[in-house]
């Protein structure tokens, strides 16, 4: 459901990449590389390992030294916002403007660019521009948003490199906003390009556009629309049914998903509608290909329409056509007065799609493009849930008879919106960001502990002496800071979560729970030299360094104090319960059977905390020898000496005088018996055996068992700890 302007059900009509039968060509086309039957084509089962090679340096045109912080601060701000509001009124007559005003369109790019967000995996949203790649240019709710793009672009090319296309995106719905008459909350901008689409996000296995999914599927499912290339909802209702009591679950799931609540929900649903327009002039089918499947000579432009010019009063995207208040360029509380002051009937817009029309209403709408015509007020099906739902009939008659209220509640859900997948305010730049902390960032305190570098010496004396073992120091360690989520930046060390609700009643940390943080609670607390959080990392560095001297490697692990502990009311039990691990490969847990394979959710995780190919291998391995399973089990501990920090795992692995076999028809777990004798050696997991079945882990695998890799082994499974361990360092 397009929440702002245009709820776009234009279907693209899919066509097979490959063609079976007929005559063999005679003079076949020339190829190019990769043009051939790939290997995704013969074996579609195949482990995505790529994943984790996305946004290389190889893909990014600017270089290593390039800093987007660095290079916005000589932003000149002002001027910026100020050549975005003189785009708002320059009407082009190849995508003339509705009322001579991209207020609407450009409001809702920025919606439909952070929409994508959900909770559950912390993918999606406007984070990385993705807005500008397939699928998200294509979906069928994007229509003409590739327009709202092209109207940015002499802005873009202006200020180059200072302005990221993902902050532009959200500062011109935000200017929007302001042009129309309403006070935003705020903005911060840090949101970085990448320069190829993201590979790593399930938006669905359906196989056509608008394919309908039930909101109780949505309950456990990392996808956040309803039907299959929507931000949100069918705004027909759900399988375009036209009831909008039926629309109220599939609402709820969707922005549930986002993590909003009724109210905020009402509010941008509302806000989002009290500017714009949608666009349905005649039917569908007078639409062309999307941006991705258009011909070379559209460049990049999509859904071209041979009704009439085209554009402006011609313009079909939804296929609704709806305006929802007399003032469309202002911002005002027409939406809810007229919601509640007419009752409404079921019509069809020119193109056939089902909407409401006010009944014996007077026509008090403004036409876009002739000031002469006046409509009668439409809504959408959609829109007529938030009154016709008991609770949300509740929040818009508060909204309706508060104004105030109403605005400050869309301002805050707004800025949630485009802001949900920025991660820690500590990443927010610019003028505009604001003051309040807010719960849903992940607040952490003010910093009171600066410990020095003998302070950090006596502690990790102490910690060495405190009877713990390697193992249990590691595992602790990785138990904080493997929350961390690469999507939206939340989670990490930092802020000693791990003692907190919920972290620490999840059963992934049992152990570690019970066993090992009160020890380090009690030396952090008589030190009182540095925060928790610190002292856990600490550990993990402690135990590293006694594993690494029991192989004959010295090495002292890198580590930077400044964490500080986060206290429980800083902490959004339900928000952090959806970062609970379904599966951590690196500790050989999994928590619900069924659906993805072990090693699928393996390199999720692997994906999740940013890693390299390399750096996943080099890390199970040490942490199988370390003997940091979640539960103390030998799965895939391919060794007798636990707690060196030994290549031994990748040896035994590789050893052909091993033989696996499942232990049931499962195949979840395994035993490696000894070829000649028959007894059993080791048992193993799926995340452990993928690396001696999967081609290219295999060949990672094989340099650190190789036997001059002793040295590289440690200082590689070092330098790859020390990475996860600082992923939510933004303050360095």
């Amino acid at each position: 459901m397009s929440m702002s302007n245009d709820n776009d059900n234009v279907a693209a009509s899919g066509k097979c990449p490959f063609h079976h039968g007929g005559a063999e060509n005679p003079n076949p086309p020339a190829r190019g590389a990769g043009d051939g039957t790939t290997n995704r084509d013969w074996w579609p089962n195949q482990l995505r390992v790529d994943l984790l090679s996305q946004h290389s340096n190889r893909s990014n045109p600017l270089s290593d030294t390039f800093n987007y912080r660095d290079e916005f601060s000589k932003l000149d701000y002002s001027a910026l916002k100020a050549d975005i509001r003189a785009i708002l009124t320059d009407s082009q007559s190849w995508w003339p403007a509705d009322w001579g005003s991209y207020i609407g369109l450009f409001i809702r790019m920025a919606w439909h660019s952070a929409g994508t967000y959900r909770t559950v995996d912390g993918r999606g949203g406007s984070g990385r521009g993705q807005q500008r790649f397939a699928p998200l240019n294509s979906w069928p709710d994007n229509v003409s948003l590739d327009k709202a793009r092209r109207l940015l672009w002499p802005v873009k090319q202006k200020y180059g490199q200072k302005i990221s296309w993902a902050d532009l995106y959200i500062l011109a719905g935000n200017v929007s906003l302001e042009n129309a008459g309403f006070r935003t909350f705020g903005f911060g901008a840090g949101r970085e390009d990448v320069w190829e689409p993201d590979l790593d996000v399930d938006w669905g296995n359906e196989k056509e556009w608008l394919a309908h999914r039930h909101p109780e599927s949505l309950a456990n499912a990392p996808v956040g629309a309803t039907e299959m290339g929507l931000i949100y909802v069918n705004p027909e209702g759900p399988e375009a049914s036209g009831d909008p009591k039926s629309a109220a679950p599939a609402i709820r799931a969707t922005f549930g998903n986002m993590g909003m609540n009724d109210e905020e929900i009402v509010a941008l649903i509302a806000g989002g509608h009290t500017l714009g327009k949608t666009h349905g002039a005649a039917a569908a089918s007078h639409v062309g290909a999307d941006p991705e499947a258009s011909p070379l000579e559209a460049q990049g432009l999509g859904w071209n329409s041979s009704y009439g010019s085209g554009a402006g009063a011609d313009a079909i995207t939804s296929g609704l056509e709806v305006v929802w208040t007399q003032t469309p360029t202002q911002w005002s509380n027409y939406f809810f007065e007229n919601l509640f002051k007419y009752e409404w009937v079921q019509t069809h817009s020119p193109a056939g799609a089902i909407q409401f029309e006010a009944v014996n209403a007077e026509a008090i709408i403004p036409d876009p493009f002739d000031p002469e015509k006046k409509r009668k007020p439409t809504m959408l099906v959609t829109d007529l849930t938030l009154r016709f739902d008991p609770e949300f009939e509740k929040i818009s008659r508060r909204f309706l008879n508060d104004p105030q209220s109403f605005n400050e509640a869309f301002a805050r859900a707004w800025f949630k919106l485009t802001h949900r997948d920025m991660g820690p305010k500590a990443r927010y730049i610019g003028p505009e960001v604001p003051k309040e902390d807010l719960l849903w960032q992940d607040p952490l305190p003010a910093a009171t502990h600066q410990p020095t570098a003998d302070d950090i010496t006596e502690l990790k004396a102490k910690i060495a002496a405190s009877g713990l073992s390697a193992s249990q120091l590691v595992s602790v360690a990785w138990a904080s800071a493997s929350t961390f989520r690469g999507g939206d930046k939340r989670g990490g060390a930092n802020g000693a979560r791990l003692a907190l609700a919920p972290q620490n009643s999840w059963a992934v940390n049992a152990n570690v729970i019970n066993d090992v943080l009160p020890t380090l609670q009690n030396i952090q607390q008589a030190s009182g030299k540095a925060s928790l959080a610190d002292v856990i990392v600490l550990a993990g560095s402690v135990g590293i360094e006694m594993a690494a001297a029991a192989a004959g490697v010295a090495v002292q692990v890198p580590f930077t104090a400044g964490r500080v502990d986060a206290r429980q009311d800083q902490t959004d039990v339900e928000s952090f319960d959806v970062l609970q691990p379904m599966a951590d490969g690196f500790r050989n847990y999994r928590r619900i059977a069924g659906g993805s394979s072990t090693e699928t959710l393996l390199l999720d995780k692997a994906q999740q905390l940013t890693l390299s190919a390399p750096e996943l291998t080099v890390l199970i391995g040490g942490l199988r020898v370390l003997g940091t399973n979640f539960d103390g089990s030998q799965h895939g501990v391919f060794t007798d000496r636990v707690g060196v920090l030994s290549n031994d795992f990748f040896v035994n692995l590789l050893d052909m005088r091993t033989a696996w076999r499942a232990t049931d028809a499962s195949s979840e777990l395994f035993e490696g018996r000894d070829r000649a004798s028959g007894e059993v050696k080791y048992s193993a997991t799926r995340a452990d055996l993928v690396f001696g079945s999967n081609a290219i882990l295999r060949a990672l695998a094989e340099v650190y068992a190789s036997s001059d890799a002793k040295q590289k082994f440690v200082n590689d499974f070092v330098a790859a700890w020390t990475k996860v361990m600082n992923l939510d360092r933004f303050d360095l």
